[in-house]
C-alpha cells in the first residue's frame, strides 16, 4: 500500500478513535464541573443546539469582489523564484503558518474559479518543491521563519542564520490541513507531499501525545516546549492526526479546561500558568475559526466557539464598541498584537507575545469579522461586517482592521488575513475546506474522481 492510500484508508479511523476519546473525557469533565459549579442562571447565551447555522450558497457579486480583493495579496506577494509568498505585504519573510495560509487560499481560489487550473497546479508544485528545499532547524524541521527570496533561515528580522530560531509545531501542524486537502483531492500532488513529509523528522515535535516546539535558551542551546494552549492546541493536534500522527493528548479539551464569566457568559480558557508554563494563554477568536471553516464545527467547538463569538457581541451591548478580536499584525510599533477576550488574567486584555500591554492598540479583526458572520450569520456579525468591508486596498488586498480608539483603519496587510477571509467565502459557497470536493461545475478532469474514489 502507498503512503497516500495508507493515509486515506487510516485517516476516519484515527478521527474516529480521537473522537471518541475526547468526546467521552470532554462530557466527563463538563458533568462533574457542573457538579461542582452550579451555573449562573443569567448567562446570556443560547444554547447551541438551538442554534441553526447558515446554509451554503452561491457568492454574490459583492462578495466574489472580496474574494478577488483578497486573491491580489497573494498575486503581489509570490515570488517566482521560490514559490513561497511575503507574511506581509512586501516584506520577504514568513512562516510555515503563512505558507499553509497561502495553500489554502490557492486552493479557495481555484475553486471559486479566481484562478484556473494552470496556476493552481503551477503554484502548488512550486511551494511543495519549496518545502522540500528550505534548510531545516537541526536538520530535523522546517525553522520558525525563512527569507522568500532566498529561502534562508532567519531570524524574526529576517537576518540570515545557519543555526536557525527553533521550529513552531503549532506553525508545522497547520500545514497538514493543505496538506491533507490536496492528498484527497489532487492525489496528483501526492508523491511531492510524501517528499516533502518524509525528509523533516516529525517525530521530534511529538513526545507523549503533545506538541513540542523548539527554542533558543539564553547560552544558545536548544530548549524543548510543550506548545499550544486551549483552541489552538486542540486545532493543531486534529491537523496532525488526520496525517496518522500519535497527538491524542494534545486533542483532548479537558486536560486544563476551565471557564470564565466574561460578559456573564463561561467562556473556556486554558487553567495552564504562563509563569509556570512559558506560554500565555490567548483566549481569540481565529481558532475557533478556522476550527469552523476548515473541519467543520461539532458538537464541542460550537459551543466553545459561540461562547467566544456571544461574549464579543455583549461587549459591544454594554460598550456600545464594536467587538471582533483576535491576534494580528498592526502598522505601528509593535507590529503584532494578541487582542484577546481573555489572557493573563484579564478580560479584554491587548498583549504582545512578551505579555507587555498592548491596549492602547486595541483593533476589531478584519478576519474575525469575516469569519465570525459565516459561520453564524446573525444581526451582530452583520454589524462587523457592514463595518468592516469597506476595510481594503483593491490594488493590495485586505487590511487587518481598525483601532477602537481613533477608529482609523490598522492598514497592514498580511496573508493570513486575507487567507481567512478567502477561506470563509469558500465556506460561504461549499462548506468546510476538510472534505471531498464535489462542485461539477469546476471540477475539469474526471479522471480525478476516479482515482479518489478508487483509493477510498
Amino acid at each position: 500500500m502507498s503512503f497516500k492510500e495508507g493515509l486515506l484508508h487510516a485517516r476516519s479511523h484515527l478521527i474516529f478513535i480521537a473522537a471518541l476519546i475526547a468526546a467521552f473525557s470532554l462530557i466527563i469533565h463538563l458533568e462533574k464541573m457542573e457538579v461542582a459549579k452550579q451555573p449562573n442562571p443569567q448567562l446570556k447565551v443560547t444554547p447551541t443546539a438551538t442554534i441553526s447555522l447558515p446554509a451554503n450558497r452561491e457568492l454574490n457579486a459583492q462578495e466574489l469582489e472580496w474574494a478577488n480583493i483578497s486573491w491580489q495579496y497573494f498575486e503581489n506577494n509570490y515570488q517566482k523564484e521560490t514559490g513561497l509568498v511575503n507574511s506581509v505585504d512586501q516584506y520577504p519573510a514568513t512562516t510555515l503558518w503563512d505558507q499553509s495560509s497561502y495553500i489554502l487560499a490557492l486552493i479557495s481560489a481555484y475553486r471559486l474559479n479566481i484562478i484556473p487550473e494552470e496556476i493552481f497546479n503551477q503554484r502548488l508544485t512550486t511551494v511543495l518543491d519549496a518545502l522540500q528545499k528550505i534548510p531545516l532547524y537541526d536538520d530535523a524541521l522546517p525553522n520558525k521563519s525563512y527569507n522568500t527570496l532566498t529561502l534562508e533561515m532567519v531570524d524574526y528580522d529576517n537576518q540570515a542564520t545557519d543555526k536557525g530560531i527553533g521550529w513552531s509545531a503549532i506553525d508545522i501542524a497547520r500545514l497538514m490541513v493543505p496538506l491533507n486537502i490536496v492528498l484527497w483531492n489532487y492525489p496528483e500532488h501526492g508523491e511531492k507531499i510524501k517528499s516533502v513529509i518524509d525528509s523533516w523528522d516529525i517525530k521530534k515535535m511529538i513526545k507523549g501525545g503533545l506538541l513540542i516546539g523548539a527554542t533558543i535558551d539564553e547560552e544558545g542551546k536548544t530548549k524543548y516546549v510543550q506548545e499550544g494552549r486551549i483552541g489552538y492546541e486542540e486545532y493543531a493536534a486534529r491537523a496532525m492526526a488526520l496525517m496518522g500522527f500519535d497527538v491524542a493528548e494534545a486533542a483532548k479539551y479537558n486536560d486544563y479546561l476551565e471557564f470564565v464569566s466574561i460578559e456573564d457568559i463561561n467562556i473556556p480558557t486554558d487553567s495552564r500558568d504562563p509563569a509556570v508554563y512559558e506560554a500565555h494563554n490567548y483566549v481569540v477568536s481565529e481558532s475557533y475559526i478556522l476550527q469552523g471553516l476548515e473541519f467543520g464545527l461539532d458538537h464541542h467547538t460550537k459551543e466553545f466557539a459561540y461562547r467566544v463569538f456571544k461574549a464579543q457581541e455583549e461587549r459591544f451591548k454594554r460598550t456600545g464598541i464594536l467587538t471582533a478580536v483576535s491576534e494580528d499584525n498592526i502598522d505601528r510599533p509593535p507590529y503584532f498584537v494578541y487582542n484577546t477576550v481573555f489572557s493573563s488574567g484579564k478580560i479584554w486584555n491587548a498583549i504582545t507575545d512578551t505579555g507587555a500591554d498592548a491596549s492602547a492598540h486595541k483593533t476589531l479583526s478584519t478576519k474575525a469579522a469575516f469569519g465570525w458572520n459565516i459561520l453564524f450569520g446573525t444581526t451582530y456579525s452583520q454589524q462587523l461586517i457592514d463595518t468592516a468591508k469597506t476595510l481594503y486596498d483593491p490594488e493590495k488586498g485586505w487590511y487587518s482592521g481598525f483601532y477602537e480608539v481613533d477608529k482609523k483603519p490598522n492598514t497592514a496587510i498580511t496573508a493570513n488575513t486575507n487567507a481567512v477571509i478567502l477561506e470563509s467565502l469558500y465556506y460561504k459557497k461549499y462548506g468546510p475546506l476538510i472534505s471531498i470536493y464535489k462542485d461539477s461545475d469546476t471540477t475539469k478532469d474526471p479522471q480525478k474522481d476516479s482515482q479518489v474514489a478508487k483509493a477510498l
